[in-house]
Order: C-alpha cells, then sequence, then structure tokens
C-alpha cells in the first residue's frame, strides 16, 4: 500500500494507488507505518498526495502512528495533504496537532 523512500536518514512514505484513507485501509496502515518507527529518532514523512477523502478511521490512524513517533522520540510529518482533506483537518482542529508542510522537500527542510 505504501511506497517507501529514503533521503539523507529521512523516511518518506506515500501511497501507492489509495485514493481514500478509511476504515479499509486504516490498521494496515498503522501497521505498515509501525515498521518505520521501530528504533528512536526517526524522522518520517507521510506524503498524502492522491488522497482525496479521510475519514474518522482514517485520522484516528494518523493519530495514532503520530503518538507511537512521540512515544519513540522520533518526528512525524504529513504532506500534500488535497484541499477537501485540509478542510476537514482545520474543521477538526487538527492542523495544531499533525506537522504539516505543503510538500516533502519543505518537510525535509524543517527536520531539526
Amino acid at each position: 500500500m505504501l511506497k517507501h523512500e529514503a533521503n539523507n536518514g529521512i523516511e518518506i512514505l506515500n501511497f501507492n494507488a489509495v485514493s481514500n484513507l478509511n476504515i479499509l485501509i486504516a490498521q494496515s496502515l498503522k501497521e505498515e507505518v509501525a515498521q518505520y518507527l521501530t528504533k528512536a529518532n526517526t524522522k518520517l514523512v507521510l506524503d498524502l498526495a492522491g488522497i482525496e477523502y479521510v475519514d474518522s478511521s482514517g485520522f484516528g490512524a494518523l493519530l495514532s502512528i503520530l503518538r507511537n513517533a512521540k512515544n519513540n522520540d522520533s518526528q512525524f510529518k504529513i504532506c500534500n495533504i488535497s484541499p477537501d482533506v485540509m478542510e476537514l483537518v482545520k474543521l477538526l482542529q487538527l492542523h495544531n496537532v499533525f506537522d504539516i508542510c505543503e510538500n516533502v522537500d519543505r518537510c525535509i527542510e524543517t527536520f531539526e
């Protein structure tokens, strides 16, 4: 479901032929991303390019990934959020919770 790329020690994950982040893939997303958060101080970017819809299970999965990253002293950023999904993110006040960048390059620049 996810494609992986590494760039200077930063793990970059993006979706492969997925347009909905919903209950059907939320659990497998959490499990797949957890593999990259097994060691402390991981820098992880989840690229949401192509994702047009996120339901409550999808947001729950993203929050679970964020909690997992924080518990592991890792950094987690998301980027390339579609305008429709960004509306939901703002409506749910999650733009104050997640570290959101406009694209992968910007995420890479902002890592400490």
